[in-house]
């Protein structure tokens, strides 16, 4: 198919199919054009595997300067912030363009997050409808709850959804068991 890229996936499929199909037919039932079905005769190589890592398109701006100037800020001041550090690197190499500041921004954030302090990690907790229950079992002896002065020595089992609050407590006459949450 013009214009679309070949995955592994019709890769694959081609390569299975080459087995016992022609070219022109295997290509066809991949989903490719039979011009690519050739060139994958010349580099069987999946499409995955082919890539090769792109290069830096312009040379670095930032070269020398961040591990020389930076850094030693960044170390000394956790807390200083990037506007605040382009603007010293300005300052000290008035021969820098303005528009490496985002350049600047994203090495900073990347330096932090390396070797800046820990940060906390928080994971939230979102509970949705009719996922999450809680379950639980009694012995009711242990709580002295008496009814008409008479202790209740039952066990109870209590099931209560997250989301809803709904809660349901029977009495369980055996032990704790996957019989006894069966009833």
């Amino acid at each position: 198919m013009p214009g679309r890229h070949v995955n592994d996936h019709q890769m694959r499929l081609y390569m299975k199919l080459r087995h016992t199909h022609a070219v022109p037919i295997a290509a066809a039932k991949a989903s490719i054009s039979t011009a690519t079905g050739y060139r994958i005769e010349g580099d069987p190589r999946l499409p995955s595997q082919r890539q090769v890592q792109r290069e830096r398109r312009r040379p670095d701006p930032l070269a020398g300067i961040f591990d020389e100037d930076v850094v030693p800020m960044l170390q000394a001041a956790p807390g200083l912030r990037s506007v605040a550090i382009f603007e010293e690197i300005c300052r000290r190499h008035p021969e820098l363009d303005g528009r490496i500041r985002r350049t600047l921004e994203r090495r900073i954030r990347t330096w932090r997050a390396i070797h800046g302090p820990e940060q906390e990690v928080i994971f939230r907790q979102v509970h949705e409808p009719g996922r999450l229950g809680l379950s639980d079992f009694t012995e009711m002896s242990d709580e002295h709850v008496t009814i008409v002065g008479v202790p209740l020595d039952h066990r109870l089992y209590h099931f209560r959804l997250i989301w809803s609050g709904f809660e349901h407590v029977h009495v369980i006459l055996g032990g704790e068991s996957y019989v006894a949450l069966a009833e």
